[in-house]
Parts: structure tokens; sequence; C-alpha cells
């Protein structure tokens, strides 16, 4: 039985060791026997860290050999992974550090310039094995968390999910979580072990990193790119590709792609199976991807606290339906129709999701857990929605503000907080909005009346302080915004008030 998460790399190991696991960005291939050596070696350089059980081990990336070998040696040790996109921004960077009170940090600095400018920054010290290049930081007065024998109560990972709120939350998935997830993913794509799937995907995204737990567990192959190129996707699908997980910004350019080859359908066979996920989805544009692949495209909702995919659709092709589908594996949901938005005469409540991929809660942090977290073990999602007569979940809307972009969460308190560090920035108010097959981010200023500051000059500030994928696409200067009488920004009435300033983008 397994009930760490190494364990799956272990079994592969023992069913077919020669067999190709890993081809990474540059096109190099790794056994599940190579793959093992890495893990062993990172094992060791974690321990000359000083790493022990119920620490935690920061890693900065893009997807590559040396994370996957670390995250399966961290596991070894009973520690706890936290993964970070090294395309943060140092401040970003900085603060999550401080708050997951790391005992090692790695830099993996074989698929990213910007993971070595971090290690840099923080003085790292190289390391070189069959994992590839790393820069080590090892960080003085760190506390360990308690060890647990059983997978359901030991941490093995912790995701950020929210920089917003002045403290950073950062959920705590143990090994039992990602396990039942990593199990539930492979179930519903009918996952074997002679599948190559292509995944772009962040590993610092529970999209990401659970997909790639579930080739781990039905050991199969997978395409890791450090990021996501549609050349390179294009190439794959030609072959060897049998499985895509992705968000809808990968197809669109896919689809554009492949028109300007003069190749307006995929027609190799290989593909069986391909999703949208990370992104609401439009009807038309999966209508085109359908047409596209010639097989359905399937739906599904998830979140970080959830382990990834609770819900997910088994549509036929050229199904209508743009549901998220019915649960997933051991997953239950019910709704709240007495919650904040709710309009139960519609059928529409807060989303709440059970099963044993609901995480153990926020790390330090118990006031936001008991939030969120009911007493029958229930998490409460702060999205809205419906069941329609077949037990299909729709999303209607999201109590919360969080906008997807390509995959990536935004919140716009971080956003609205970036651009109210101008100093000629009274207050700000940040929306998201549907385009083809994403979301954006759409971002209001107040300034005064003798303002000199243009948007120009804004997006060059916030540059620095927040992730690309967190960057507004348009920030729309204003001598005042609506607002209640209480002084709040009246966000639901931004787009309305400067639909004529943003009509350049709209009809562009």
């Amino acid at each position: 039985m397994q009930t760490r998460i190494h364990d799956t790399l272990s079994a592969a190991v023992a069913a077919k060791p020669d067999a190709l696991a890993i081809i990474d960005y540059a096109d190099r291939k790794y056994s599940w026997s190579e793959l093992a050596a890495a893990t062993a070696e990172a094992k060791e350089v974690l321990l000359a860290q000083g790493v022990k059980a119920g620490d935690r081990v920061v890693m900065v990336f893009e997807n590559c050999l040396s994370v996957c070998a670390f995250l399966f040696a961290t596991s070894q040790l009973d520690a706890t992974s936290v993964p970070l996109n090294a395309r943060l921004t140092h401040a970003e960077l900085d603060r999550l550090i401080t708050h997951s009170d790391p005992s090692a940090v790695v830099f993996c600095s074989d698929a990213s310039d910007t993971a070595v400018i971090h290690g840099k920054a923080f003085s790292a010290k190289t390391a070189i094995g069959s994992y590839g290049t790393v820069g080590l930081f090892q960080r003085r007065g760190s506390q360990p968390e308690p060890c647990f024998e059983d997978g359901s109560a030991q941490v093995a990972l912790l995701l950020y999910t929210s920089g917003t709120t002045g403290a950073p939350k950062a959920a705590m998935l143990t090994h039992h979580n990602l396990l039942c997830a990593a199990a539930a993913s492979a179930k519903v794509r009918g996952m074997q072990d002679n599948d190559m799937t292509y995944l772009a995907l962040p590993l610092s995204h529970i999209f990401g990193f659970v997909s790639f737990l579930s080739i781990c567990g039905a050991q199969g192959a997978v395409r890791l790119e450090a990021r996501f190129s549609v050349e390179r996707l294009y190439k794959a699908l030609k072959t060897d590709v049998t499985l895509l997980p992705a968000v809808p910004q990968m197809h669109a350019q896919l689809f554009h792609y492949a028109r300007a080859q003069n190749a307006p359908h995929y027609d190799m066979g290989m593909l069986r199976f391909v999703s949208s996920g990370g992104a609401p989805l439009d009807p038309v544009w999966k209508r085109e991807a359908e047409t596209f692949y010639g097989i359905p495209l399937q739906n599904g909702y998830g979140l970080t606290e959830g382990t990834a995919g609770v819900c997910a659709t088994a549509s036929p092709l050229g199904d209508p339906d743009v549901s998220v589908g019915h649960p997933m594996q051991d997953s239950t949901l019910r709704l709240d129709f007495d919650a904040e938005g709710a309009t139960p005469a519609e059928g529409i409540g807060e989303i709440l999701v059970g099963g044993p991929q609901i995480m153990k809660g926020y790390f330090r942090d118990p006031e936001q857990s008991a939030k969120v977290l009911t007493g029958d073990g229930f998490f409460r999602t702060g999205d809205l929605g419906r069941f329609d007569d077949e037990g299909r979940l729709h999303i209607v809307g999201r109590s919360k503000e969080l906008i997807i972009r390509s995959g990536f969460n935004v919140y716009p308190v971080e956003v609205e907080g970036a651009l109210t560090d101008h100093p000629e920035v009274i207050m700000a108010g940040v929306v998201g909005r549907q385009v083809s097959g994403n979301e954006e981010v759409l971002a209001f200023v107040k300034v005064a009346a003798d303002c000199r500051l243009s948007e120009a000059d804004l997006s060059a500030f916030v540059k620095d302080r927040l992730a690309p994928y967190k960057r507004p696409t348009r920030i729309v200067l204003a001598q005042d915004l609506p607002v209640a009488p209480t002084g709040k920004i009246l966000k639901t009435k931004l787009l309305s008030t400067f639909a004529e300033q943003l009509m350049p983008e709209i009809s562009h």
C-alpha cells in the first residue's frame, strides 16, 4: 500500500526500471531508474543541508528533472515540499520563503535563468549531480512541524493560494490527499502505462503537480516542458502524445499555429484524451476545440484546497454541455443556500466540497482554516454553482473575487496593493473580464486631478512587483471611481462605468 508520494516512484522502478519516464524541455530522456538515481543524490544533498523530518524545503523552478528529484527526495525525508514558480518577483519570493519557514531553499537552475538570478540574490551555493544543476541556500532557525506515520496526517506539500490579505495562505496537502487526487485524475483520463502526456502546466500549480503524480502512478511517460511552446506542442502531437491536459490559452494558441501551418485539423490519431481546466469553458470555443482535435474536449473543476480536480465531464463528441461534470472519485459536493450570493429559488448556492482530497488546513493559520473547513470536513469554496437535472455541476460565479488567468490564480487585492504602492495612486480596484478562452486582469485607479501619471508609467511601476500573469492588461486612470457610501469601490460597476475607455481593447 502506498502511503507516501515517493512510493509511486518506487513502484515504477520496481515494475519497469528501464522504461521511459521523462522527456524534458531539451528533449533529454530519463528512465524510471535514472529518476530514482537522481532522487537518491538529491536526498543526500538535502541531508547535507541539514534537512530533517518535519522541515520545509522550498523549490524555486520551472519544470525540469531537478524539481522532480527534489520533490521525491523531500518526501523520502518526511519533509514538506514548497514549490514556487521562478517567475515570481524577488519581493514575492522573499515573502513566501519567510512565511513557509524552510530549512533549505533549492533553486533549480537548468530550465530557468530567473531561478539562477533568484539564487544569486540569496548567495546560493551551486551543486551539480545527475539531477542537474541547482543553487542551495541553507536557512537557519527553521522550526519543524510534527510528523505522522499516517499518510492522511503527514503534510507532503504546501501550495500557496493567496497573497492578498496581508498574510499569505498555504494549503497543507497530505500524502493521502495527493495520492487520492492522482488516482482520481488517472481514472478520469483512463491513464495507461503506454501513455505519453504533454505537460506544460507548472508543477508549482496543483493542476500540474497532480497531473505529474498521476503519470507516475500509472507508470506512463511525460513530456515535461519548462514553459509552454506552441511549436513544441505541435511537434509533440505529431510524434507521440496521447494525453493533453491544458488550459484554454494553450489550446487557442495551438489552433492558431496549426492553421498557419495549413493544418486546420489534428489528424495523427494518437491523441485519445484532451481536457481544459483552470478557466471557464466557452461553448463556442469548445466547439472549435473539438473540431480541431476530432475527439471530445473534457472540462473540470478543481482548486488547490481540494488537491486539484473535484469534478470532471465525460462528454461524447459534440455534446454542447459546458458544465464541469459530476464529482470525481470519492469527492462529494453540496450547496449552501444560506451563503452570501446564494439564490435558493434558482438552485444556486455556495459549493462545498468533501472527500479524501480536502486539505488539512492552512499552514500555521488555524483561524483561516476554521473559516473554510466545516465541522464535518467540507471545504467552503467561495464559488457559486447549481446542479442540473443530470446532477452535473455548473459554476455560475465566484463569491470570491479570484481571477484565473492562463490557469494561474490572480487575487485582485494583491494587484491593488502593488498599484497603491505608487505615491500618486489614491485607490485601486481590480476585476477580471472574460476573453476568448481566458480571463484578463483590468485595473482602475483613482488619481488626483493634477496627476500626470500615465498607464505606461503604472505598468512599468508594477513590473517588478508582480509576476507577469498578475500584471493588468489595462490600467484605467480616473479622478473618481464608483463607490458605496462607505467609500468601498463598487467593483460590479467598474466595467460599465469605464466602458468607453476600454472600448479600444474591446474592439481590438
